[in-house]
């Protein structure tokens, strides 16, 4: 179980799953209700099929990884066990062998009470700013 009071930790775990390559252990930090609306996928994930499905996709990614941007983390704590948290990663893969960089905004509503706290994650790339 992943102990309460270390939400604001939480998205560092997350990130190391990810670059890891670890989609065992990335799925084991869903609860088996969760939402993902994800990066990369304009439909919504909500069933164990559809999560394994997006992850299987994006770590089929060559060179893929991602960075937390620290200093963007903040946490606020909803109720009982009941956390939000949120902030800014960066997502990188190649695609047709240039290595692109994908900044993106997250936030999950987290649980610690439940051995897989993830209840809902919602992340979406950062529009490039128009001049």
């Amino acid at each position: 179980m992943i102990l309460a009071g270390n939400a604001r930790g939480f998205p560092s775990l997350w990130a190391d799953n990810v670059n890891d390559l670890n989609a065992n252990s990335l799925l084991g930090l869903y609860d088996k209700n969760a939402t993902l609306m994800p990066t990369f996928s304009a439909h919504t994930a909500g069933d164990r099929a559809a999560l394994k499905s997006y992850f299987d996709q994006l770590f089929s990614r060559d060179s893929l990884s991602v960075t937390l941007h620290d200093d963007t983390v903040d946490a606020f704590h909803l109720a009982d066990q009941l956390d939000l948290v949120f902030g800014v990663y960066s997502f990188a893969f190649e695609v047709d062998r240039t290595l692109l960089t994908f900044p993106a905004r997250f936030t999950f509503v987290l649980d610690f009470g439940r051995s897989a706290p993830i209840l809902h994650h919602h992340s979406a790339q950062i529009p490039r700013m128009l001049s």
